[in-house]
Formats: structure tokens, C-alpha cells, sequence
């Protein structure tokens, strides 16, 4: 049995990784332009901006950071990179995590190796990965410390997509869902909640075996919600839709930042697991996935419905006292703008009602991430 090697952090370091949707911004449809933006970008840092499964959309990424203010002058440095090569070509970057009306039947797949294996091995489930997410890596200093976080976050999942949602049409329909992009994402084999682990070595035995039974190829073909990433030394929130804008990202990144850093101190000060039964998690998550803020979520230690909300203003009074020793009180706060004020879903929805033409709400998309 192959051993997994923990990368540790000796700090709560941060990485961010968004995926945005590439639109020809006359017809405001998807356009496979990613090949053609990539070979003509300036010089970055490695891997700040690359591929992804499907010429549609691109991947911006953060090297490793210290603070959300450092991520998202990294972030935006990234982005206005991207931007000087796809203004010239009529191309806009979306903010969405599903796209308004183009099918996922109609983008190309990226020509790498292991995306072709992918769509092999995975068929439809793989072709309609047309979905765009936040991604937010956390540093921890031991394998069995992320894997302990990932279960105790767990219960905490449902609130950050609540508070993140933004994919309410698939295939040109408004599904009555706040994220589609969660339903698409769960139709894979190894996406979605992940199962409780305890510790590293259980965490290892259950990738060997998926590997040895040959139901993965390799660790990468791991997407749950949350995992630990052996490489970073990092535990990965995925469950996140791609938000609106970029102030929306480093509200949403202090949030995890600060919930991963309180749950990594409960930790080395000794304090019992609460076992939540899973499918409260899973209830939540539905609710969260339907609803968005409007939600109403139970609390897995006293059972009580609770407004997601309220659940996300008593996560910022909680949290204040380690947002200031990570530098992201103002980020941080900023999470109350997001639980007072409708989700970029719901924001979306409306405009499609009062707009004719649904490249209308593309451009209105457009417009509403450069403001």
C-alpha cells in the first residue's frame, strides 16, 4: 500500500484558486477561447492562470499567501493580466458558477491527456462539468489535523454554499434551485460530502483502496466538498459556487480562513468531536443548494431550524477576535453586506424577469464584476 505523505504547514497560510466562465460578449454564449487566451498571455507566475476541463472557462490561482488582502491583489493582478488578452478578442469573464443559456453539449474539451482520460473513464457526468467554483486552501501542520477538519467542518458546508450561490439556470431554464452547479457536481463518483475519516491513516487506507480496486486512477480524481490536499499541506473548501465579484471572493476566503484557523485551535487545545449525523448535513445541504439565504438550516447540536442568515452574522461575531490575528477583520465584516443582501442566484433570477433577451443577463453579469 503506497504511502501518502502530508506536506505540513507551519502556518495557516492561504491559497485561492477561481474558475470563470469565458463569453463572446456580442452573443453573450460561452466560447471555447481559453487555448487562444492562454498562448497569448504575458509572463505569470507558474500555474496563476491555466486550463481547465472544457475550453469555456479558465482557472486563476493564487501562489501561497499569507492574507485575503494578499490573495486578492494576486487575484486581481492575475485577472488584469487575463483581461488585457481577452478584451482585444471580444471576450468577457463571467462571474457565475453555471452559465445562463449555453448547453454543456456544445464545449470543446481541453486537449490534455488527462482530460481526455477523465471523459473516457467518467462520460456525460464528466461533459457536463460545465460549473465554475471558488476554491480556498487553508494550511495545517499535520495530515491527521486536516483530516479532523474536514470532518468538523462538515456541518459548516451548507452555510458557505448557502452564502456563495450563484448558478440558478442550467441549459437556458430556470432550474428553482440557488445552485444547479451542486447537483451537477454530485453526479460524479468522488464529488460531494465526503465521508467521515478520523484521522490520516484512515484517510490513506481509503485512497489506496480506491485506487487498488481501480475505482480512481490517482488522488486527483478525489473532489469532494472538502479534502485534505497532501501536496499544499492544506485542507480545500470546494463547495463554494464561483461568486459575483471579487469582493464577494475575499469575504467568502476570510470566512474559511478564519473557520479552518478556530477549528485548528479547538483542535490543539483538546475539545471532544460532537458527532453530527450525516444526513443533517446532507438536509442542510439541499436546503442550502435550494434556498440559498433564504434558507432555514438545523443546527446539528441542539436540532433547532435556524436562518442560514443568522447562522452566517453569529459565524462573524465569533470569528472576529481570529480574523484580526489573520489580518481579515475588514474582509471578514464584509460577510454581513452578503447576509443582509439577496445571493448573486436570486440576483440573477430577478434580472432574467425583467430582461427579454437572456444575453441581456449576461451582459448585466458582465457589468455587475467590474463595478
Amino acid at each position: 500500500m503506497e504511502r501518502i505523505e502530508f506536506s505540513a504547514s507551519s502556518e495557516p497560510s492561504l491559497g485561492v484558486e477561481i474558475e470563470l466562465a469565458l463569453v463572446d460578449k456580442q452573443t453573450g454564449a460561452l466560447t471555447s477561447a481559453c487555448p487562444e487566451l492562454i498562448a497569448n498571455l504575458p509572463e505569470l507566475e507558474r500555474g496563476a492562470i491555466k486550463p481547465e476541463l472544457m475550453q469555456c472557462y479558465i482557472e486563476l490561482n493564487t501562489d501561497v499567501c499569507h492574507s485575503v488582502a494578499e490573495a486578492g491583489d494576486q487575484l486581481q493582478k492575475n485577472l488584469a493580466a487575463l483581461e488585457s488578452v481577452a478584451e482585444p478578442r471580444n471576450v468577457g469573464l463571467l462571474w457565475s458558477a453555471t452559465h445562463p443559456f449555453s448547453s454543456w453539449h456544445d464545449q470543446d474539451v481541453t486537449e490534455n491527456d488527462r482530460y481526455r482520460g477523465l471523459v473516457g473513464l467518467l462520460q456525460d457526468t464528466a461533459r457536463q462539468l460545465v460549473t465554475f467554483g471558488l476554491h480556498v486552501h487553508v494550511g495545517v501542520d499535520s495530515g491527521d489535523k486536516a483530516v479532523m477538519i474536514c470532518d468538523r467542518l462538515l456541518r459548516h458546508l451548507p452555510t458557505l454554499l448557502a452564502a456563495s450561490c450563484n448558478s440558478p439556470f442550467w441549459e437556458g431554464r430556470m432550474t428553482g434551485l440557488s445552485s444547479w452547479r451542486t447537483k451537477v457536481m454530485e453526479g460524479l463518483p468522488t464529488a460531494g460530502l465526503p465521508p467521515f475519516m478520523r484521522n490520516w491513516s484512515e484517510y490513506v487506507w481509503l485512497i489506496n483502496h480506491l485506487i487498488e480496486t481501480g475505482f480512481i486512477e490517482t488522488i486527483r480524481e478525489i473532489w469532494w466538498d472538502v479534502r485534505p490536499h497532501h501536496n499544499f499541506g492544506t485542507v480545500e473548501v470546494r463547495v463554494c459556487d464561483m461568486p459575483g465579484s471579487l469582493q464577494d471572493v475575499k469575504a467568502m476566503t476570510a470566512l474559511i480562513h478564519c473557520l479552518v484557523k478556530r477549528l485548528s485551535d479547538e483542535i490543539d487545545q483538546g475539545t471532544y468531536q460532537h458527532d453530527c449525523h450525516p444526513m443533517m448535513v446532507r438536509q442542510n445541504k439541499w436546503r442550502a443548494a435550494r434556498y440559498g439565504l433564504e434558507a432555514e438550516l438545523i443546527d446539528t447540536m441542539s436540532h433547532e431550524m435556524i436562518p442560514v442568515r443568522t447562522i452566517l452574522k453569529q459565524h462573524v461575531e465569533k470569528l472576529r477576535p481570529i480574523s484580526q490575528e489573520l489580518n481579515c477583520s475588514d474582509e471578514l465584516e464584509d460577510v454581513l453586506r452578503i447576509a443582509d443582501s439577496p445571493t448573486w442566484a436570486e440576483q440573477q433570477m430577478r434580472q432574467r424577469i425583467e430582461l427579454d433577451d437572456p444575453a441581456e443577463l449576461v451582459r448585466w453579469m458582465l457589468n455587475q464584476s467590474t463595478n
